[in-house]
């Protein structure tokens, strides 16, 4: 597949086949989270020839992953991003998917637990985060922030952690989230798929002692950690384990055997960054095998999909995917919106 490139510029469409991918992830996985491989064969057959389920449905991770998407885009409309202006709307879009009716895909407890005290407008968002937390729904809905173009690093490391910490104050969480951000932008601006391992552990050295005070305010007292640097290192020492896991794997690749067992079940945020890395990096130029291995493994396998698609997406662009599965998937038209906003 050749992209297409101008000075300085991708036209490959990053960000429509980040989020496409994103939430065809979702989709393929959603039926199988929850069931180890066996079943998951017999239900489905093999698994490089699993379909797009009809109707195509995705869960929580593809909806809020739109509520950080419109949060950013409202953001923005009053000016350059940072903290000031990307709490209320983050709060707002996430207090609005906590009252959806469509909030009907089993949604994880942190996220239902933390959207439920954000409610209450006399609580600090600090108050709301659940801060032992360092589930997957941190990390699962970030891709957007890698996306938007003009965004220095400061920027984006802070937009990631943050939209993370509303829910999830775990610092692995906060660290994963910008892990996956800087991994989506990478691939988005034309990374190599073979040393994007080394890049992410190389940024994770970089910024383990790096509170980002500015967006994350006095979050850490509440964790008992003696200082913010203390605080925040936990999350980048668990996040640099998790990579070395992905890196191991990779030496010897097995694409027969359940990613999970190598870098494990992705209900926790390193985790799932790791086991959906390995599947991406097990097949970078064929995003289809990608998902499909993401979505047959034993663990948080919708999850893992979806964060695999937006890898695969934001390397491959939109031409990517299969026009019998991007056509039909839910939420098609707002996230080709939010593409379409981000690719111009």
């Amino acid at each position: 597949m050749t992209l297409l490139r101008t000075t300085g510029t991708i036209t490959k469409q990053a960000a429509t086949g980040a989020l496409i991918g994103l939430a065809l992830g979702d989709a393929l996985g959603f039926p199988t989270e929850f069931n180890d491989v066996p079943r998951i064969l017999g239900e489905c057959g093999p698994w490089r020839q699993m379909e797009l389920p009809t109707p195509a449905l995705v869960t929580d991770d593809t909806q809020m992953t739109l509520a950080v998407a419109r949060g950013i885009r409202t953001a923005m409309d009053h000016g350059l991003l940072d903290a000031h202006r990307l709490t209320q709307p983050l709060r707002e879009e996430f207090i609005a998917w906590y009252h959806s009716p469509d909030n009907n895909r089993a949604p994880g407890n942190t996220c239902l637990t933390a959207c439920r005290l954000l409610d209450d407008e006399r609580l600090p968002w600090t108050e709301a985060s659940r801060i032992d937390s360092k589930g997957c729904g941190a990390n699962m809905r970030v891709a957007p922030v890698g996306l938007v173009p003009g965004l220095s690093e400061q920027q984006r490391a802070g937009a990631a952690q943050l939209q993370a910490a509303l829910t999830h104050g775990h610092p692995t969480a906060l660290a994963a989230s910008d892990l996956t951000a800087r991994a989506v932008f990478l691939l988005a601006r034309g990374a190599e798929p073979l040393g994007l391992v080394g890049r992410l552990r190389s940024y994770a050295y970089e910024n383990r002692s790096c509170y980002q005070e500015r967006w994350l305010g006095e979050l850490w007292t509440r964790a008992g950690d003696p200082t913010p640097e203390a605080f925040i290192a936990r999350g980048w020492d668990e996040c640099l384990v998790a990579l070395d896991r992905v890196a191991t794997a990779l030496r010897d690749p097995s694409p027969e055997t359940d990613p999970c067992l190598s870098t494990g079940d992705g209900w926790v945020a390193e985790e799932a960054l790791a086991t959906a890395l390995q599947c991406f990096l097990l097949f970078p130029d064929e995003p289809a095998l990608a998902l499909r291995r993401a979505a047959c493994t034993q663990g948080d396998s919708d999850s893992i999909a979806s964060l695999a698609g937006a890898l695969s997406g934001a390397h491959l662009g939109a031409g990517a995917w299969p026009r019998a599965w991007s056509d039909r998937i839910e939420y098609r038209s707002d996230l080709l919106s939010l593409g379409a906003l981000w690719d111009s």
